[in-house]
């Protein structure tokens, strides 16, 4: 990379500070997925095999709806399984570098965290769309980094078409899926099946996701290569989270989830709406319309409590609510890909507990677990800091690496300074100055 590309991909990075909420000069707004026909299934799509492409478009993305990427992409249609079994269609945005011949290709999962159909990746990583939603659109970064280190992206819509945040099992068809849909999509130029190495990659939401997807991968897509798995602020027990959460600064995340869970754990949803006030269904309803910023913002301190004619621990030792809410928590199988997770000790959003409990339990099965708990991070802080070493472990796995053998759990002062993630960081800070900039992104740029 040349003096000139680093000094202006920094004042980018700079400008990128102000940038959200503003669309670059002369973008037109682009259509939400409610009125946009790319979204509609094709007549006939059920009759499909999952991963079957449906239909495709090349699209350009965008740092905080305001900075375009300079990286291929298109949004591929395709056909999947919902959370019922049922056939469904998703839709995943696939990128490709600018330069060189990408061999593997990682599915991300971005924290979606929200309950409407606009909320999806898909849209928001667009120009000029959400422009509020800088926290979901601040992963194009990590994205970024991903593409540039030689590889294929796939960032599935992983909610399916309805924003079904939490639903149990459809995350990790969708982006299986979706990586079938990749290996078959020509332009990407990968060879499919076997001969593909795949990964996935999630922090936070999207770390639920892709525990889903490394849970049920040897059977839903058991002709995957799935070489790792990658997962950091890992969730792995909603019940855990939400009530972290809730009544705390980050509290909008419970009604911003909820509408997803209920709307997909019918016999949840039904025990439990006897037990909301007028004022609660109220807010569920405006809460499952909006993203996760609109829904954080204006439900600070939230507390469930405040909706419910019972006590929610009383409520949540129902024995039907019980058993609805135990079948949404991972756990339930066990992985055989290799897994890296990361988390912060001091997770004010997730608790360490839910990661300390399943990784002994994935352990105990013979998985390979590479487990690293960060003593001075926060959750928002190890997203960034923890990316590194997760980008280094995937690309060991998809270039051939040895695959460690058993368990390790460590705990670090910060992820930022361990040896894997120093050798890393300099790639990773080059590639995010280098999207931001709107240069070209590809293996090329190291």
């Amino acid at each position: 990379m040349n003096a000139r590309r680093f000094v202006a991909g920094t004042a980018l990075a700079i400008a990128a500070v102000i940038a959200p909420g503003f669309a670059p000069i002369g973008a037109s707004a682009v259509t939400a997925p409610q009125s946009d026909a790319f979204y509609k299934p094709p007549a006939g799509y059920a009759a499909k095999a999952p991963g079957t492409i449906l239909r495709s478009r090349p699209v350009t993305l965008a740092a905080f709806a305001a900075l375009p990427q300079k990286v291929q992409a298109w949004q591929v249609m395709f056909r999947s399984t919902n959370y019922a079994g049922k056939p469904t269609a998703a839709v995943t945005t696939l990128l490709r570098p600018e330069d060189g011949t990408p061999k593997a290709v990682i599915s991300y999962q971005v924290a979606e965290d929200a309950s409407a159909p606009q909320c999806a990746p898909s849209y928001v990583m667009r120009p000029a769309a959400a422009p509020g939603e800088a926290i979901n659109q601040a992963e194009i970064a990590i994205i970024d980094a991903a593409v540039a280190d030689g590889f294929d992206v796939s960032m599935p819509d992983y909610e399916g078409l309805a924003g079904d945040f939490g639903a149990a099992r459809q995350p990790a068809y969708i982006e299986l899926d979706g990586l079938r849909a990749a290996e078959h999509f020509a332009p990407l130029g990968l060879v499919g099946g076997k001969a593909t190495p795949v990964a996935l990659w999630g922090y936070s939401g999207g770390s639920l996701a892709s525990g889903w997807g490394a849970q049920l991968q040897p059977r839903y897509a058991p002709d995957l290569n799935l070489r790792g798995v990658a997962v950091g602020g890992f969730v792995t027990n909603i019940e855990q989270a939400l009530i972290k959460i809730n009544g705390g600064f980050a509290a909008g995340l419970v009604p911003s989830a909820l509408p997803g869970i209920l709307r997909s754990t019918p016999k949840l949803e039904s025990a439990i709406a006897p037990y909301l006030t007028a004022k609660g269904k109220a807010i569920l309803a405006k809460s499952g319309s909006q993203c996760e910023i609109a829904n954080v913002s204006q439900y600070p301190f939230y507390n469930v409590n405040d909706y419910l004619t019972v006590p929610l621990a009383k409520l949540l030792a129902r024995p039907a609510i019980r058993r609805a809410i135990n079948g949404l928590n991972l756990g339930g199988t066990t992985p055989k890909a290799p897994l890296f997770v990361y988390h912060a000790i001091n997770d004010e959003l997730i608790p360490v507990a839910g990661p300390d409990a399943i990784v002994p339990k994935y352990c105990k099965a013979g998985d390979s677990v590479t487990y690293t708990r960060d003593s001075l991070s926060e959750h928002a802080v190890l997203a960034v800091s923890g990316a590194p070493a997760a980008l280094a472990w995937l690309h060991a796995r998809l270039t051939g690496g040895p695959v460690p053998h058993g368990c390790t759990t460590t705990t670090v002062a910060t992820m930022a300074l361990t040896a894997t993630a120093i050798a890393q960081e300099p790639e990773v800070v080059t590639s995010i100055l280098t999207g931001l900039a709107g240069l070209p992104i590809g293996p090329g740029d190291f």
